[in-house]
């Protein structure tokens, strides 16, 4: 039987209370932007590039100091969503001692979905040159596509001036890593995926980031396609040198997936401090 594209990647139709969970990222969004800035542990719109969704927003932990560096990519299917809509995402790691980034980028149509992987090598970029950190990225649904991007990328063909493993950890959530299947959904309308383009955008056909190391999370009750998607990257990847973790979130659903990143006594928080351990090494 072929397999229904259209409703294999329709999380929105899968997750019928999909508002309420959106509004719910707001409210908590807001509480905790709001909160570090007070504190004055934020910067807030950061500018790495020419466009007004181009910007960061750093949080501190308390303290501060050299602390490890991460940067959160919000999903969205690259055509969705606000950066604003996950301040949240940076207080787990905040509570551990973990400097958090949260990285806003262009939308399809307006740009392509190359041009949002570029857009995220350039906030990695501008992070580096403020910094002079290492990154572990970690991304939900299209971040959890781009965050694997950006362990794949070859930072030195890029810029002399950033190290080799600029990105040396990622974990990404309930991501999509083979494109191709995007091609035959409506929401092509907006990515405007060609074949060709699919493969080239997709990490799923990249050189595996040998050395490198990533965890690969997807909600148990997705979508069989975000299952093989998430299965099929983290198999790849751990033959050619990756070291590479698959996990299944029992109950999660696509959006619930990341419902426990603020929460600084989650495993999946104890985790992510872990992974970014790795840029200090």
């Amino acid at each position: 039987m072929a397999t229904d594209y259209e409703a294999e990647y329709n999380n929105r139709a899968r997750v019928p209370d999909h508002p309420q969970i959106f509004a719910r990222w707001e409210r908590d969004a807001t509480f905790y932007r709001d909160a570090a800035k007070a504190a004055g542990r934020a910067d807030l719109g950061l500018a790495y590039g020419p466009t007004p969704r181009q910007t960061i927003d750093l949080f501190y932990p308390e303290g501060g100091g050299d602390t490890p560096l991460a940067l959160f990519i919000h999903g969205g299917y690259w055509r969705s969503l606000e950066p604003s809509q996950f301040s949240h995402m940076a207080q787990g790691l905040n509570r551990h001692g973990v400097t958090v980034a949260v990285a806003g980028y262009d939308l399809c149509p307006n740009v392509t979905i190359a041009g949002i992987i570029d857009q995220m090598r350039q906030a990695s970029l501008f992070l580096w040159r403020r910094l002079a950190r290492r990154i572990m990225v970690y991304g939900h649904s299209a971040g959890g596509h781009l965050a694997a991007c950006m362990l794949a990328t070859d930072w030195r063909a890029l810029a002399s001036d950033v190290p080799r493993d600029l990105v040396p950890a990622a974990s990404a959530i309930s991501g999509v890593f083979d494109l191709t299947p995007l091609t035959h959904v409506s929401m092509n309308q907006d990515l405007r995926l060609a074949a060709s383009e699919a493969r080239q955008v997709s990490p799923q056909f990249w050189p595996a980031p040998a050395g490198h190391a990533i965890d690969v999370l997807v909600g148990a009750t997705e979508s069989s396609e975000f299952l093989r998607q998430s299965r099929d990257l983290a198999e790849a990847w751990q033959k050619d040198g990756v070291a590479t973790r698959y996990e299944e979130l029992a109950g999660a659903n696509h959006f619930t997936a990341i419902d426990t990143l603020p929460d600084p006594a989650s495993p999946m928080v104890a985790r992510l401090k872990e992974l970014a351990a790795r840029t200090q090494t």
